[in-house]
Formats: C-alpha cells, sequence, structure tokens
C-alpha cells in the first residue's frame, strides 16, 4: 500500500523506493479526560472516539506516513499544551497548528509561551468556533497580531473554505506578505476565481485535503469523481504548493483512512514522481518548516 516513485506512479517505469508522507492534517483529542472535549460531539458515533498518536500509526504507517502534523480541534488555550505534551512523546507528530485569537490583549503572551516549543507551528483561524476573518481583520490589533505570528515564523491555517474565506486570505496576503498561508481542504469547494490571484502569492499552499463527500446518501470512493475539482486545484496552484492531508479522524465519516489515502494515491498516481514526492512532503517543509524527530523523516 505504499506510495512509490517508478512503476506505481509513472506508469510503466520501474519501481523505485518508496516515498514518504508527511501527512499535514490530523487531529488529536481524548474524549475520557473529565473535562471532555470541545470537538467531536459526545452524541457523534463515527467521531466521538479518542484520537491520539498510537491508534493515527496504526491506521497511517502501513502508507508509509512518517510523520504528521495535528491541526487544533479546540478553543480551550490549555488544549495547545495538552496537544504539544502529546506529542512529545511520539515522533510521528512533527508539528501542531494550535488555537489563539490574534488581536486578544493576551495574544502576545500566549504566542511567545507557545512558541517555544518548536513543535508549535502556527494557528488555525477561519469558518469555524463562530469567528469571522474577513471583519476580523477590519481591527488593526488583529493585523497586527498576524504580523506578529509573521515575525516568529509561523504559519496562518484556514478552515471551511468558502469564496468569502478565499477572499479573506487574499487580504491577510497583502496586508502581511510574509505570513505564510495555508488553505485547508480545498477540494470541499467549486472552484472560484479568486485562486488565480491566490496562486500567485509566494507564501500560500494549499491542501488536497478533504476530498470525498457525500452525494446523494452516497460517498463516491472513484477518483474519476473528483478528478475534474483536482485537476483545478493542481492546474491552478501548481505542484510546488499542494500538500497532502488526510483530515483523520473527521475523515472517518465520510471514509476509512485506505480509502481516502488510496484517492490522493489514485490521483497523484498520474503525476510525475516529482510532483508526487512534493505533494506527499517536500512542500510541507517549505510551507511549516516542520521539526525532525526520527531518522526515518525525509530531508531536502
Amino acid at each position: 500500500m505504499e506510495v512509490t516513485a517508478g512503476a506505481t506512479l509513472a506508469g510503466g517505469a520501474e519501481a523505485a523506493a518508496p516515498i514518504p508522507v508527511i501527512d499535514t492534517h490530523i487531529h488529536l483529542f481524548d474524549t475520557s479526560r473529565p473535562q471532555g472535549v470541545p470537538w467531536p460531539d459526545k452524541n457523534d458515533k463515527a467521531l466521538y472516539h479518542t484520537a491520539l498518536p498510537e491508534r493515527y500509526r496504526k491506521l497511517a504507517v502501513p502508507f508509509n506516513v512518517k510523520g504528521a502534523i495535528e491541526v487544533e480541534c479546540s478553543t480551550w488555550l490549555e488544549d495547545n499544551q495538552w496537544v504539544l505534551d502529546v506529542a512529545a512523546k511520539d515522533p510521528i507528530i512533527v508539528g501542531t497548528v494550535g488555537d489563539l485569537e490574534p488581536g486578544t490583549p493576551e495574544f502576545r503572551k500566549h504566542l511567545d509561551r507557545f512558541h517555544k516549543n518548536p513543535l508549535f507551528l502556527g494557528i488555525r483561524y477561519g469558518n469555524l468556533w463562530d469567528r469571522d476573518l474577513g471583519k476580523s481583520l477590519e481591527k488593526p490589533d488583529f493585523v497586527a497580531g498576524l504580523k506578529l505570528l509573521a515575525q516568529a515564523g509561523l504559519v496562518l491555517d484556514t478552515a471551511n473554505p468558502t469564496e468569502q474565506l478565499m477572499r479573506d486570505a487574499l487580504r491577510v496576503t497583502d496586508l502581511v506578505p510574509d505570513l505564510r498561508v495555508i488553505l485547508d481542504h480545498l477540494p470541499e469547494m467549486e472552484p472560484v476565481s479568486v485562486w488565480q490571484e491566490l496562486a500567485k502569492r509566494k507564501n500560500v499552499w494549499v491542501k488536497i485535503s478533504g476530498i470525498v463527500r457525500r452525494v446523494d446518501g452516497k460517498v463516491p470512493l472513484d477518483i474519476a469523481f473528483y478528478k475534474d475539482r483536482l485537476d483545478r486545484i493542481f492546474n491552478t496552484f501548481g505542484e510546488d504548493h499542494v500538500l497532502f492531508g488526510s483530515d483523520w479522524p473527521n475523515s472517518d465519516q465520510w471514509a476509512t483512512y485506505p480509502e481516502v489515502f488510496k484517492l490522493a494515491r489514485d490521483y497523484f498516481g498520474t503525476k510525475s514522481p516529482a510532483a508526487a514526492e512534493k505533494y506527499y512532503w517536500r512542500n510541507s517543509i517549505a510551507a511549516y518548516r516542520w521539526v525532525h524527530r526520527d531518522p526515518s523523516q525525509p530531508k531536502v
């Protein structure tokens, strides 16, 4: 099941060494904690199961996944530390994208606190937790917070893509040109014209994650169903600015980890080995500057 350069990816060429994978989008939580978790809801039968590195390893390592980046799924301040503590125990976690609110009085203090840990790679802000990136950008203190993020060499992930969020992300790149911006789950939305302008920004990367979706009560698992939308993303942003992300375990609502991985593999099986390597791990280093914690993890 490993991704390989050569026969699997190049359509007839000799098989080569497996391509290592960095999964840039997973979530961690422990439903057994006394305080519970803000997400997922306890009534969600598909998702309300503890998601920790040990469980993730069993699913991902057979696909040659060498590392993963955790993305926040909690607004609780101390959950940033909880994730860092969990990550410290397992080198498969090469970084975390936390949850802090730029523009709040305590933002600088909290950023300084968590940034001391090299596994803290940035924050996520978008269409979740009742936040509105566009409205926040009207506040000078919020923009100042994003500038602090950029100065620290950290990233801004977005969430739940819409055309308006894409326009807001473009404004971020105008206001804070040095900030690296990651657009999550682009396959979830229809292509929009603003992508063309975002693609011109050197500090913008996109996740070809969140590929699967339910249509008329069913989840198509044939890559042909998704190909047109994936082509639009790949052709717009190019092979140097796309990232692999599984969205585990949120993806369990639609498909298993092997099924999610197979869709990505089937699509990038039509690309060159060099393009596949960029998607699976090389671009993640430029985008996130994640921490190498194990000799098996790839380096440029």
